[in-house]
């Protein structure tokens, strides 16, 4: 290792602060060029097809701890008066900072869960509840409280990776926050991914990831990108509602009574996604004979789908075909067990830096030894291939060279030329006959 980084046996090594300090003040571009220089040299050893990437994301441990959270304070931004008028400023530190109303509303929200009968109170008098929301780690600011089915609850980040099914080569990796579900970031991942391959002269065509990106936005983002989705629906989708038909002519439903439920107009739901609403005419309803086996608690039959509704029955069409399964396991093979790599093998079960930004970076190091690895235990198809050259014997008798008499010492020579070259062996045999 010292002959590899220069240096004699009996010299000083550096100090660790000098690596560890200087990757800190190196900004992320720096890192991404590398990242960029590496995935290129994958692309001209053949390692990376292009057309089909999977995509998973996975928390990883901030250094920071849940014993040093601390609650927000209720958000006081500072004011000046400017020719005689109170200016109001932006608050210094938002993230050490919440709204007074969203504050209030978990405090309720904490305390009538901590007074149910049989809840968290009950059984842990001492427990406390902990959000995003409400809490925060001085540690490390940026680190988000997460938690993973099977996995206690922690201060993490969130790491995005897209990999190559070809020969499962890291494409793209990014740190986001762990507060945020996993389809939020696919807007800003499919740009970079597009962009790196577009420089390599590759062209992206299928995308494939499991349920946790199902989001009819995505639908549609990918679609219009030139990509197919590949992704599941949530279980609760329905392409078609029982009874109903979908009119698209019109844009309505058609109840079985005959009367149409028309598109009514958009309005944004709880999980920030927009959704279009269907309703029938109120005295249509009314004096309907199915009224009580329709809607008899409602004053009329109404319908709230997604404003991406046709790209979500389109995804789940392309779950249910023939392909659709076959994908499912490409993506189980293609990007699990890259990650199994990175969080056992490459440092990723913890990083050891605070703020998002640093996080990036040690992820982009994890990728790019991920794929140099893989780059130096490539080794290309060598083919052994021998040429035999005969030339036309001479007037009269005379001994082939695949006969036993090969070796008469009526022959008079046998030249045999072997020349190697640099990807393959080949020999080439000149038989001179006898006469």
């Amino acid at each position: 290792m010292l002959y590899f980084l220069g240096y004699e046996v009996d010299e000083d090594l550096p100090w660790h602060s000098t690596i560890s300090r200087t990757r800190q003040l190196y900004p992320a571009a720096v890192f991404e060029h590398l990242f960029d220089q590496v995935f290129a040299q994958c692309v001209s050893a053949g390692l990376v097809a292009g057309d089909t990437q999977a995509v998973d994301s996975a928390p990883v441990k901030a250094a920071a701890s849940l014993d040093s959270l601390r609650e927000k304070q209720a958000t006081v931004a500072p004011s000046l008066t400017v020719a005689g008028k109170p200016v109001t400023l932006a608050p210094a530190a938002a993230v050490h900072s919440a709204p007074a109303h969203q504050l209030r509303r978990e405090a309720t929200r904490r305390a009538k869960r901590q007074a149910a009968p049989g809840g968290l109170g009950a059984r842990h008098p001492k427990a406390q509840l902990l959000s995003n929301k409400t809490h925060y780690s001085p540690t490390d600011p940026e680190a988000r409280i997460s938690v993973k089915p099977g996995k206690a609850r922690a201060l993490n980040y969130l790491c995005s990776v897209a990999v190559d099914t070809a020969a499962g080569i890291i494409r793209h990796i990014q740190a986001d926050f762990a507060d945020r579900r996993d389809s939020a970031h696919v807007p800003e991942l499919v740009p970079q991914l597009q962009t790196r391959l577009a420089a390599n002269e590759l062209t992206l065509r299928d995308f494939v990831a499991d349920t946790g990106y199902s989001n009819g936005f995505n639908y549609a983002f990918l679609e219009q990108r030139g990509m197919t989705p590949w992704i599941p629906v949530f279980g609760a989708y329905k392409p078609a509602v029982e009874g109903f038909t979908y009119e698209a002519e019109v844009d309505a439903f058609r109840c079985p009574a005959g009367k149409l439920l028309p598109f009514r107009n958009y309005a944004p739901s709880q999980d920030g996604n927009w959704v279009k609403n269907y309703r029938a005419v109120y005295q249509d309803c009314q004096q309907c004979p199915l009224k009580m086996s329709c809607t008899p608690a409602a004053p009329q039959q109404k319908f709230v789908r997604s404003a991406f509704d046709a790209a979500y029955r389109r995804a789940w069409y392309r779950q249910q075909s023939r392909a659709g399964q076959p994908m499912r396991r490409i993506r189980q093979r293609t990007v699990e067990p890259v990650f199994r790599s990175l969080l056992h093998h490459y440092g990723l079960r913890r990083v050891g830096t605070k703020g998002r930004a640093a996080a990036h970076k040690a992820m982009l190091l994890s990728a790019i030894a991920y794929n140099l690895k893989k780059l130096l235990k490539h080794q290309p198809k060598q083919t052994a291939r021998v040429a035999i050259a005969l030339y036309p014997p001479p007037q009269g008798r005379c001994t082939p060279h695949f006969s036993p008499r090969l070796t008469s010492p009526k022959l008079r020579r046998v030249h045999l030329l072997a020349k190697p070259t640099h990807s393959l062996r080949s020999a080439t045999a000149t038989v001179v006959y006898n006469t």
